[in-house]
């Protein structure tokens, strides 16, 4: 009988420990950290999608606009330039990498601006169905980015509230000392600045 009651009892306290430490906030760091990594692979995915996209993008432009070599260049370029510029997961804690991340996308953003403007000037560009299809993808894609850096930018102030505050800071102190804050996106330089607009 005091075999059964001495095993009951420690299976009580097993069961009693694990429920506090899952309810004390132990559980919350990783939890938050895995989140932000989830979310930093869906911001990954939809600038590859965009860069899938922009070797169709060129060529059906190229075989209407010739003369614009320049401008096609630059794309092809800087769609090269985006793609070899990779951050893994743990990465993320490094501001200088995910701002070199940033900058060689917002070059393929500035490119692929320019070049949809170049197809202004080529009314049977603007009507090919190719085209068409394409501009509307690359449209979509820019708004799953522009989603997906949201939620990612969300998960990294959620999981670096968690390091700072009480009860993750402890945790953070203890048991999670390598964890580090992780990097946001910011704003390109001169967003802050409205558009001159002359007529």
């Amino acid at each position: 009988m005091t075999i059964i009651t001495s095993r009951l009892r420690t299976l009580m306290a097993v069961v009693l420990l694990g429920l506090s430490v899952s309810a004390c906030g132990y559980n919350n760091i990783p939890t938050l950290e895995e989140q932000a990594k989830a979310k930093w692979a869906d911001v990954q995915n939809n600038y590859q999608r965009r860069a899938d996209l922009i070797p169709n993008l060129v060529a059906t432009v190229q075989g209407y606009a010739k003369q614009e070599k320049d401008v096609l260049t630059s794309v092809v370029e800087a769609r090269a330039k985006a793609t070899q510029v990779k951050i893994d997961a743990s990465q993320l804690t490094d501001p200088d990498k995910l701002k070199q991340f940033q900058d060689a996308q917002n070059q393929l953003s500035g490119a692929l601006g320019r070049l949809l403007a170049v197809s202004e000037n080529y009314p049977d560009l603007k009507s090919n169905q190719n085209f068409l299809a394409l501009q509307s993808q690359l449209e979509g894609t820019e708004n799953r980015i522009a989603v997906a850096r949201r939620d990612y930018i969300e998960a990294v102030r959620v999981y670096n509230t968690e390091l700072r505050t009480f009860p993750g800071v402890l945790w953070a102190s203890t048991f999670f000392r390598a964890n580090k804050p992780m990097a946001e996106f910011t704003a390109t330089e001169g967003a802050q600045t409205p558009p001159q607009v002359k007529f």
